[in-house]
């Protein structure tokens, strides 16, 4: 790989609330691994929750990110990639062998190393990369590769769902993530009830996304107005995008009788719910993990054939020197940050 320098700048979080720039060697061409010269990171509530100390599966110190987009510079012997070309990456490396493996369930392996979580991530110059994990950029821009990855996500937990068309589906949090989870919805063709606490974010899902219903938590009597919208009938298909305990629990109490309640959102501590109020629903409750090849494809051609539009979710954009001081602030609600992207 032809480069002027041994070393990259990289952005390490040694601990919770403690950004630091520092030098590492450059990664080195090795058959198997490709490596990438990054051109933007998208920032994750992944990233966020492990600068507040509140992620799980996590160790410090770790560099962050795993939305990427860059340059291919070696593709590890990847075939039908090339140098030169813009390139994303499934950012979540499995084992192969194991029985989630085995059973084409690979973004939950039993030894899962998730990019930026588990193993060093992408909030660097350079990365390298299993190449088996490469994906063409299609043509599509950076900031839209970036966002490849957590469209995927929100993707994925439709799929979860096995969202049909006609369905109620209550999407409860609105950051990237839900977002992304009340436009696939809507691609499968529900009916998206988006709900948060947030006004800003419902306004948002309102008048940038044309989300046909939205709720306010904080401010409206939930219940009355779930009743409302589906004529007593409740959503058929609850999707938590939180990452809030409290959010959670109280989203069993939103369900319809025979629905589902799908978990993307993922917080440390016991779920805490009625059995008796779960039971009589003969509920489904299950958790969406990450997201397989299958949906970073649907994402790909959904932002190709223009149903979805990742643009609009960037609202704050900053260079790499910048991030260390500009991330505490994208904590604070009242910055009204839906999505903040890096570029180098």
């Amino acid at each position: 790989m032809a480069t002027e320098t041994s070393e990259m700048k990289t952005l390490v979080c040694g601990q919770p609330g403690q950004l630091t720039y520092s030098n590492r060697e450059m990664p080195v061409p090795a058959e198997g691994m490709a490596i990438i010269k990054i051109k933007r990171i998208g920032i994750c509530g992944t990233d966020l929750h492990a600068f507040e100390g509140t992620q799980p599966y996590f160790n410090y110190p770790r560099i962050l990110g795993h939305e990427l987009a860059g340059e291919l510079i070696d593709a590890g012997g990847a075939p039908g990639f090339e140098p030169g070309e813009m390139v994303t990456f499934i950012p979540y490396f499995s084992c192969g062998k194991c029985i989630a493996c085995r059973n084409g369930k690979p973004n939950c392996c039993t030894d899962i190393r998730v990019f930026g979580v588990h193993i060093d991530g992408g909030m660097a110059e350079y990365v390298q990369v299993p190449s088996s994990a490469l994906l063409h950029g299609q043509g599509l821009s950076a900031d839209e590769l970036a966002l490849v990855e957590p469209l995927a996500i929100g993707a994925h937990g439709v799929r979860r769902a096995a969202v049909a068309p006609g369905e109620f589906v209550l999407v409860v949090g609105a950051g990237p993530i839900g977002l992304g989870i009340m436009e696939f919805a809507r691609i499968a063709g529900a009916s998206v009830i988006a709900m948060d606490i947030n006004a800003q974010r419902l306004e948002f899902c309102k008048t940038r996304l044309g989300m046909p219903h939205i709720i306010n938590a904080a401010t409206q009597e939930v219940n009355e107005i779930l009743k409302q919208i589906t004529n007593n009938d409740f959503p058929t298909v609850v999707i938590d995008a939180t990452g809030s305990q409290k959010a959670i629990n109280n989203g069993f109490q939103y369900l319809a009788h025979g629905g589902r309640y799908v978990l993307v959102g993922l917080q440390k501590n016991e779920i805490m719910v009625s059995h008796p109020e779960f039971h009589k629903r003969e509920a489904t409750l299950m958790s969406s993990r990450n997201a397989t090849s299958e949906d970073f494809e649907q994402v790909i051609a959904a932002i190709k054939d223009g149903k979805v539009d990742p643009a609009n979710y960037i609202t704050h954009r900053v260079d790499f020197d910048e991030v260390a001081s500009a991330f505490p602030s994208w904590l604070d609600p009242k910055n009204g940050v839906i999505k903040a992207m890096v570029q180098l």
